[in-house]
């Protein structure tokens, strides 16, 4: 588990220095894991999910506010509902201005998450969370979107559990439904909060 786990991470933070390339030569004077652009980098774009409550839910959806998204999975050990109790944390630290702030948990296991499955994982974390599943190809679209990397994992090929292997990234959205950064795993929820607050 540790190696599968070490494996995620730095999966994760390959991703992240890929997809942010472009944006980490246009840095102005940021430190840390999060990466900030003033271009648009090619990061986001157009979904069709269903939320937890069984509703159609489109990326037009959000637009006027701004979003925290994560992809992962509701069987996930460690890294999923880690980050999303960062992505929580970060929010309450927001104080009031955390209702501008969508957090948006994306599953990338829609064969087990069913709606009821999703909206009973996103209630244990803040309040306001959005829970999305769809089709493996509607799934499929939104991680390509979003450059997340994901593959099934079966270790014992006997039974029928499985684990899901994938990128572990926080995309901060902007109003207007554009890549405004990301937050590697790992990163604080203060550096978090304090990023969120620059743009609200």
């Amino acid at each position: 588990m540790r190696g599968r786990l070490l494996t995620v991470i730095l999966a994760g933070f390959l991703i992240g220095a890929l997809v942010g390339v472009g944006a980490l030569l246009l840095t102005r004077g940021v430190s840390g894991p999060s990466v900030e652009t003033s271009g648009k980098a090619l990061i986001g774009g157009p979904f069709t999910l269903t939320d937890q409550t069984g509703k159609t839910v489109t990326d037009q959806d959000f637009r006027g506010r701004y979003m925290l998204v994560f992809f992962g999975f509701t069987h996930c050990p460690d890294i999923c509902p880690a980050e999303l109790q960062v992505m929580s944390a970060a929010l309450d630290e927001l104080g009031p201005k955390a209702a501008q702030v969508v957090p948006v948990f994306i599953t990338l296991d829609p064969e087990r998450d069913t709606q009821a499955v999703v909206g009973e994982y996103v209630k244990n974390f803040a309040p306001g969370f959005v829970g999305l599943r769809g089709s493996p190809e509607a799934i499929a679209e939104a991680a390509k979107a979003y450059r997340v990397a994901y593959s099934k994992f079966q270790e014992d090929k006997t039974t029928g559990d499985y684990s899901i292997d994938h990128s572990a990234l926080v995309y901060f959205m902007g109003s207007d439904g554009n890549y405004i950064t990301h937050f590697a795993y790992g990163t604080p929820a203060a550096k978090i909060t304090e990023t969120l607050r620059r743009y609200l």
